[in-house]
């Protein structure tokens, strides 16, 4: 087997401050290089924070140069990053929720949330999701929150050949118990691992849960996020197992 290093990344987002939520990005991005991390995913909307009012003056194309410098920042310390924006894919299509895959390679890659919570028909419009993502020998199939609620969407990720499901989310704590239970039955049921990023604080109205959380393709945690706050979670595999670690993120 392969080695393997992903992590989530538990960012806290500023709400509506792009240019501060880069600087924090590209902060984690540099934390994970250190740790040795091919694959970072961050919460859902983690570039502006979960405003729902601000989404449509907030939304870019997904290759435009504002967001050049993490593009070049996750190529420079070499690695992937998927991030969370609001989207338009032309200047008159409607806002999408976005997962942006900046590669380390230099690539960009789009992913939009297929399945809306219900109150974010009022911003955003259902998107088509994605291609799935290669990390050396493993097949990345991403989710943006509601997305993992459909059982269809785990099981189409799973017929694709993924055996890592990543997903960005803001997951409040009356919602943790049930949501993380539908992730770990994903994990044994289609023998897949299983990623979580959740947003660190309170974000759009918001009390997120934080402890962000990655299971293995049994079910089994791998590691977790002991509550809210700017923590790295991150899951090693090497030929022997998967090996679990939580790390803190300071500002520089």
């Amino acid at each position: 087997m392969t080695t393997l290093t992903i992590a989530a990344a538990q960012s806290i987002s500023i709400a509506g401050d792009l240019a501060a939520n880069i600087v924090w990005h590209q902060r984690f991005m540099q934390v994970a290089a250190e740790q040795g991390v091919q694959l970072l995913v961050f919460p859902e909307l983690s570039l502006t924070g979960y405003e729902h009012v601000l989404a449509a003056q907030l939304a870019i194309a997904p290759d435009a140069e504002v967001l050049k410098p993490l593009r070049d920042f996750a190529r420079e310390v070499g690695v992937t990053s998927v991030v969370g924006m609001p989207i338009r894919l032309s200047d008159d299509s409607p806002v999408l929720i976005g997962a942006l895959v900046l590669g380390a390679d230099g690539s960009l890659g789009v992913y939009s949330k297929q399945h809306l919570h219900p109150g974010e028909e009022v911003a955003f419009a259902p998107g088509t999701g994605g291609s799935t993502l290669t990390i050396g020998a493993d097949t990345v199939a991403l989710a943006v929150c509601a997305d993992f609620s459909h059982a269809s969407h785990a099981a189409a990720a799973a017929e694709q050949g993924a055996n890592l499901y990543a997903a960005g989310v803001l997951i409040t704590e009356n919602g943790y118990a049930p949501d993380t239970a539908i992730l770990q039955g994903y994990a044994s049921a289609h023998s897949m691992a299983v990623l979580m990023a959740n947003h660190a604080g309170a974000t759009g109205g918001w009390e997120s849960a934080g402890r962000s959380a990655i299971w293995a393709q049994d079910g089994s945690l791998i590691a977790a996020a002991p509550g809210t706050g700017n923590l790295l979670v991150i899951a090693r595999r090497d030929a022997t197992g998967w090996e679990g670690q939580v790390v803190q993120v300071a500002q520089a």
